[in-house]
């Protein structure tokens, strides 16, 4: 893997895609100055970095502030054309939304964090709903721990590391012999149940999804209003639909 020290490393190309990253924190747009200080870039590189986006169609201007163009969704939908399972997901979880009557979701993992992948959203909104593309860090949350349990005991050990773990809410797990405790149970039982930690009114069960080989590759969850399920009626009325889910998307991964 080529880091920023070797020579195989193209600085150029990674400030170029730090520069749209930093053009993604704001929705009305950012001056030069306020890149400048997001990515650390000098004003003359950046300049040139946003005028060949600009060439690219990929960022637009009013000759003050900057803003990124839909043809950017280009490089985040080339990255789901590659995923065998993504279309078949989106078709399997409507039918566990609408059976379910509850939110659910797909999501990956992405260094630390859970990146959503598919959201179908209930009727009843939680306050707080992702989205394509939202980011969670994935010890708090039940699609996190599916997802660090198919991770083998030296990748979790590097993981629970370098994590930073913070205490979201009062229920928040951040002790981290403890968090390896709740991942390997995630293992044995093969769901997860969370319950307030990353957010105190959302509760949720998920668990992993697994290719034909056996490999962990995604993780989905049922969300719901804390205080509605246990995790024993969950596991009693949802899990088995979940479990079906999980199935069908696995099946859609190739051999």
């Amino acid at each position: 893997m080529a880091t920023p020290e070797s020579e195989s490393f193209v600085r150029t190309f990674a400030r170029g895609l730090k520069v749209i990253e930093a053009l993604s924190v704001e929705t009305d747009g950012q001056s030069l100055a306020q890149l400048a200080t997001t990515t650390g870039l000098p004003r003359t590189a950046l300049r040139r970095f946003l005028l060949t986006l600009l060439d690219l169609e990929m960022v637009r201007s009013d000759g003050k502030r900057y803003w990124l163009t839909p043809r950017v969704l280009r490089l985040g939908l080339s990255y789901l054309a590659t995923l065998p399972y993504w279309r078949e997901a989106q078709f399997a979880l409507e039918e566990l939304s609408a059976n379910m009557n509850q939110s659910c979701a797909l999501s990956v993992l992405d260094g630390d964090d859970i990146v959503y992948l598919q959201r179908q959203h209930a009727l009843r909104i939680l306050p707080m709903s992702p989205s394509l593309g939202s980011r969670m860090p994935a010890y708090s949350v039940s699609m996190g721990r599916a997802l660090l349990s198919g991770l083998s005991d030296e990748e979790l050990a590097a993981y629970l590391e370098r994590a930073e773990v913070r205490r979201l809410t009062s229920k928040t797990i951040t002790d981290k012999e403890l968090l390896a405790e709740e991942i390997r149970k995630v293992r044995r039982q093969g769901y997860c149940w969370g319950d307030g930690e990353f957010d105190e009114s959302i509760a949720g069960i998920a668990m992993p999804v697994r290719d034909m080989a056996g490999d962990v590759v995604a993780a989905i969850n049922i969300s719901l209003p804390a205080g509605l399920f246990t995790e024993a009626t969950a596991v009693k009325e949802l899990l088995p639909a979940l479990q079906h889910t999980a199935a069908r998307i696995r099946a859609s991964t190739g051999s």
